[in-house]
């Protein structure tokens, strides 16, 4: 359930005209609601009642400050993959003991930020990072807590780009290699074993791969534990889909339930990772309508949004919903909707059945709070879009329009240019 709703023919976020907003604002503009983003948290954590748990939002989502703020004031953690999201996080005002540190390439700045900050985890990925960490933990006198990410090679039965939990992803480390790495890191001097992760990949819609990684998971705690080594923290991830299209993705309760079922006598605290599931639908891109153009067999829709602005479609062929801002009673189309980049890739749909529109129209891309803005470049020198955020009847811009001087920001001519 989502807050994007039409009062006579006219769309609104909670109690505001979306158009009222493209006016004062100008397009295209990331729209998000407010009471979308508190509801979907609190219903994700609350199905895990029973457990102790830490619901740590995956930054990668959307790592705007006015939603990072939100979800550390109704009591969530943080996931990050990069010393830029560890940053954030901290800007928001997580308390470092609440921040787990992803991702499979973390440099040693990187690394070094988040001992000194003291997070609570690492979540380790290869042998050789693990080694660097201890090092790197010794030559700052502190104690690495880390949790490895173990590959259960479990299909999550999603598109192949973000499936990780397969041993040709890069992501993880196998069941077997993840024993040898455990008795590795309960020798080593810096490194505090306290967990085991796993992540099997993004936007899947069916619950059993995640009940297959966690039985997974649960054998391998349990020969941990008779080779001496305790697991306190079990991370089981993200990734839990939503609708887009047609898709029937498990309710936050549905998913939970064998999890729960699964831990509620166990002493292990439980991670999760979620991120599209909850950001997904609270966001929209709008978008205003340049041109028409009829070629010989394609009716395109040309709009001032395009691939830099949302990379899915092209990254993916991605399908998000586009809706009018203001309904009409015109006849149906079958039209592309692409945008202004010089790449034939630049589209946010291809033969879409749709409204009919003309110059000036707005339309709504639907479900873009996870993975839009973040995926956003200044490609073709576009400057990036604006974000907004309504709360009930009013609306505030969270992150301002770039201009054309922000693109050279930082940018110099080296004087060896002078002649």
């Amino acid at each position: 359930m989502h807050h994007f709703i039409y009062r006579d023919k006219n769309m609104y976020c909670e109690d505001v005209p979306v158009q009222n907003i493209a006016e004062e604002v100008g397009t295209p503009f990331y729209l998000y609601s407010y009471a979308t983003l508190n509801r979907h948290f609190l219903i994700f954590d609350e199905a895990f009642n029973g457990l102790t748990r830490l619901v740590c939002y995956s930054a990668k989502a959307n790592t705007n400050q006015a939603i990072l703020k939100l979800f550390e004031s109704l009591g969530g953690g943080l996931d990050i993959v990069s010393g830029g999201e560890l940053y954030r996080g901290l800007h928001a005002g997580f308390s470092p003991d609440r921040i787990v540190y992803s991702g499979v390439g973390k440099r040693i700045d990187e690394i070094d930020y988040a001992l000194e900050t003291g997070i609570l985890m690492f979540n380790v990925e290869s042998i050789e990072e693990l080694r660097l960490i201890d090092e790197r933990a010794g030559l700052l006198n502190r104690r690495a807590p880390i949790a490895i990410r173990v590959n259960p090679d479990v299909d999550p039965k999603t598109h192949p780009y973000i499936s990780t939990g397969l041993e040709k992803n890069k992501f993880g480390i196998d069941a077997q290699t993840a024993i040898e790495g455990y008795k590795i890191a309960n020798e080593l001097q810096n490194i505090e074993v306290v967990g085991i992760d796993c992540h099997i990949g993004s936007q899947i819609t069916e619950a059993e791969p995640f009940n297959e990684a966690l039985g997974n998971l649960k054998d391998l705690i349990h020969k941990l534990e008779k080779m001496g080594i305790g697991i306190e923290y079990l991370n089981m991830g993200g990734g839990l889909g939503i609708t887009y299209d047609d898709e029937s993705p498990p309710q936050p309760h549905e998913y939970a339930k064998p999890i729960v079922d699964s831990l509620k006598n166990s002493k292990l605290q439980l991670i999760l990772e979620p991120g599209r599931v909850i950001v997904g639908n609270a966001g929209v891109l709008i978008t205003k309508v340049l041109f028409r153009k009829s070629g010989k067999v394609k009716e395109f829709v040309i709009t001032d949004a395009g691939m830099n602005d949302l990379m899915r479609p092209t990254l993916y062929k991605a399908f998000h919903d586009i809706k009018p801002v203001v309904k009409n009673e015109n006849r149906q189309i079958v039209a592309d909707v692409v945008g202004p980049i010089c790449e034939s890739s630049d589209f946010l749909a291809v033969d879409r059945r749709m409204p009919d529109v003309e110059r000036g129209d707005l339309l709504a891309v639907m479900s873009v709070g996870a993975y839009g803005f973040t995926m956003s470049s200044n490609y073709n020198s576009r400057p990036k879009a604006a974000e907004v955020m309504v709360k009930g009847d009013q609306f505030h811009v969270i992150k301002t329009r770039q201009s054309y001087k922000d693109l050279v920001e930082g940018e110099s001519i080296p004087p060896f240019f002078d002649v």
